[in-house]
């Protein structure tokens, strides 16, 4: 990043197309456009970079809507001299920093070569670009000239050489913007970074609610919607993965926002660590968003010369309401984020031998699972824990990545070939991050673990972390990894973490508040690494189920073990959860055997089914123990999926009802040119002389007609969104259904 330092200033330029970003010189306004939304800055006569609007697309220069006025208690830049009507603890910012006068939580803060805490940057240059910024080491959306277009903004703090490129990425037809910044020390000394974060949103009206997904492991991204009062209310995680506990997305919408109309914003956090997330309503009723770095345990030196990236955040706006939120999420992270083979096509349907057997398995039972699969149409069979070292449970042998070909009764290598001859693909599970203190490879490298000096460390799930931090330690565990992918024609992998990382310390270092980002940079060069040797394998990622569910983790794998609760009852409430920020095709979901593993909950295969095709489909069951019958039915679900599967991936998703609130759960696939339509519906209760219920589509073009296929009834387009269709009156628990429309 060496080049921003160079840069005077720059002229916008654009080769070719329409301009989408536009600079005015005379008004010194950045404005950047997309198909329905605008966003624009402004440099000030101080050279602030102001926040002027984010919202639906307009003309014109905003700055109008700026106010100022002799603010009691709010400081003056000593450029302002008498003028006490200028102080940044009022103006709207794109990035607020600790030492300003603004007194609202910062972007930025650092602490200088000389001790002090403090900065002040300053417009320096810009310049306009084709194509999607990229960020070193980091994960980020994606796109070339035709289909994105990038933002750069040199601001500089004059008295200690620290500048800040601000990064501005736009999607114009998906109405994305994205936000990142480099931060690069040009001065004479060490400094830390002590908060980082990417985006910051100033509104400076307006009531607004916050919606945020909290959760715990198997019952994660629930959803909770509250307005947003004076004081600060935060999210985040401390845990060193982006958790189970909150997602690292947030919703602003205003107060009358529904599901199909009313404005709305997102932002979602293209990371996989710590992070926080911030939104403050301050003394004049105006509201600040911020998104980025956790401010606990990270103090992150740069060195004279050195450059600091922070990860991207993603925004979105709509004034149509929250279903049109998610697709512009879905689409940017299914075409612009995800990536490789199985980005946007069918995923193999697969059975994991998990729940089928645990631990308890041979290389003879593997085979005779793998010859059930075959025998019900299925695509892979998927190998799970307990195949390496000497794991015979989960408290030993993470880390020792050698088969235990006793316990297989051969080579890996002859059991793919087996297994593949049966017209199964293979894959495999992974915990490449954990170690065990019951292992070859912690009697040989202690020193490898992260732990506090003098101290036992914290132990979750009788395991320890690596410090992924190290080169070292990624390259040895890759090495390792690599020496099992090439035993046989594995095709698919399971990356698992179990647990939340706690001791934060590195014995690679003395500056211990960049060990938990730099164990991220150190995930994400393992991962790159891996999917670059291996590009035609399909990696899933997995963190106890959805404990990294996140954007950061769908650059490297297009799907995500969506939670490890198969419950299909707490599925569909999860899955809703998820879908306000994520695709369809990303999501893991399988059916399970009854009563569930998690719950106890006997739920009918017909309704497990409908809940896991809101998913990459597949099964967490023993076929063995199914009638014939069922297996019958198996069959047929497959046929189905298959039958569904391009709709179910690429189609719009419509939430149809919200099932912490109402009995039935319904949800909708439509087709983008509207030809076809899917909808699911699982009853979650039964009462006694139930009334009717209509569930009412949504999408539809006006003045068309559509056939069930089922039925065979016709239906007016307008009938089925206005009236709806009534649900069956089914009695048994749990009953679930399915309408599929073709137009005519």
């Amino acid at each position: 990043m060496a080049e921003f330092a160079k840069r005077t200033f720059y002229l916008t330029y654009y080769i070719g197309g329409t301009m989408s970003i536009i600079y005015s010189e005379k008004e010194k306004t950045f404005t950047l456009h997309t198909e329905n939304t605008t966003y624009q800055m402004q440099v000030d006569k101080y050279g602030f970079l102001l926040h002027l609007y984010y919202g639906r697309r307009t003309e014109g220069c905003m700055d109008y809507l700026l106010r100022y006025a002799d603010r009691g208690f709010s400081g003056n830049p000593y450029d302002a001299g008498a003028d006490r009507t200028y102080s940044m603890d009022a103006l709207p910012q794109e990035l607020p920093c600790q030492g300003t006068g603004d007194y609202r939580s910062p972007a930025v803060i650092i602490k200088n070569a000389d001790g002090s805490y403090g900065c002040d940057f300053r417009y320096k240059s810009h310049r306009i670009l084709k194509g999607k910024y990229g960020i070193p080491g980091l994960p980020a959306v994606y796109g070339d000239g035709d289909t994105a277009e990038t933002l750069e903004i040199l601001m500089e703090d004059s008295v200690t050489d620290i500048q800040v490129t601000l990064l501005y990425g736009l999607l114009p037809g998906l109405d994305i913007v994205t936000r990142s910044a480099a931060i690069q020390n040009l001065g004479s000394g060490k400094i830390y970074l002590e908060k980082a974060q990417a985006a910051c949103l100033d509104w400076l009206s307006g009531d607004l609610d916050l919606i945020s997904f909290y959760g715990r492991h198997t019952m994660e991204r629930n959803v909770q919607r509250i307005p947003v009062s004076h004081g600060a209310h935060v999210i985040g995680s401390r845990r060193g993965t982006s958790s189970h506990q909150y997602n690292p997305m947030l919703i602003l919408a205003e107060h009358e926002t529904t599901e199909d109309a009313g404005g709305c914003y997102a932002l979602s956090f293209v990371y996989s660590g710590s992070f926080k997330g911030e939104v403050e309503k301050d003394q004049y009723n105006q509201t600040r968003a911020l998104l980025g770095l956790t401010d606990e345990l990270f103090s992150y030196p740069l060195e004279r010369g050195e450059t600091f990236y922070v990860p991207e955040v993603v925004l979105t706006y709509t004034n149509q309401g929250l279903s049109r939120l998610s697709h512009n999420l879905h689409k940017c992270f299914r075409l612009h984020l995800c990536r490789g083979k199985y980005k946007d096509c069918p995923r193999p349907i697969l059975l994991n031998s998990w729940e089928a057997s645990y631990f308890d398995f041979s290389g003879d039972s593997l085979y005779a699972l793998a010859k059930e699969a075959a025998d019900l149409n299925m695509e892979m069979l998927v190998l799970d824990d307990g195949w390496f070292g000497h794991r015979s449970d989960d408290n030993r042998a993470l880390g020792d990545w050698f088969v235990n070909e006793e316990k297989l009764g051969g080579s890996l290598g002859s059991l793919i070939q087996k297994i593949n001859g049966l017209g199964l693909k293979f894959g495999i599970w992974l915990e490449p991050e954990s170690i065990s203190e019951d292992s070859r490879l912690y009697k040989e490298h202690p020193d490898w673990v992260m732990a506090l000096p003098g101290r036992n460390p914290v132990r979750a799930r009788n395991q320890l972390v690596l410090d992924f931090s190290r080169p070292e330690v990624v390259d040895y565990i890759f090495e390792q990894v690599c020496k099992v992918m090439d035993q046989g024609n594995i095709e698919y992998v399971k990356w698992d973490m179990n647990r939340s990382l706690s001791d934060c310390y590195s014995r690679n270092t003395k500056d211990q508040g960049r060990v938990f980002h730099d164990y991220m940079l150190g995930l994400y060069d393992f991962l790159e690494r891996l999917i670059k040797r291996y590009p035609d394998m399909l990696l899933e990622g997995c963190s106890g189920g959805g404990g990294r569910f996140d954007p950061g983790m769908l650059y490297y794998s297009p799907q995500i073990w969506c939670s490890d609760n198969t419950d299909a009852l707490d599925r569909v409430r999860i899955q809703y959860g998820t879908s306000f920020g994520y695709p369809v095709s990303t999501v893991g979901s399988h059916v399970s055997a009854v009563p569930n593993h998690q719950t106890g909950r006997i739920t009918p295969l017909h309704t497990r089914s409908i809940t896991a095709m809101a998913g990459t489909f597949g099964y967490e069951l023993n076929p063995e123990t199914l009638t014939e019958a069922e297996k019958e039915e198996v069959r047929k679900q497959i046929r189905d999926f298959r039958k569904y599967e391009p709709l179910i991936r690429s189609g719009l998703y419509y939430r149809l009802t919200d099932p912490f609130r109402e009995l039935p759960a319904a949800w909708e696939f439509l087709a983008e040119d509207a030809s076809e339509v899917l909808v699911s519906v699982v009853m979650q209760e039964m009462h006694g002389n139930m009334p009717v219920m209509y569930l009412r589509l949504k999408g539809l073009p006006e003045g068309c007609f559509y056939q069930e296929q089922q039925s065979g009834q016709i239906f007016a387009s307008d009938a089925l969104m206005g009236g709806g269709i009534p649900l069956s009156d089914q009695f048994g628990d749990y009953a679930a259904f399915q309408f599929y429309f073709k137009k005519i």
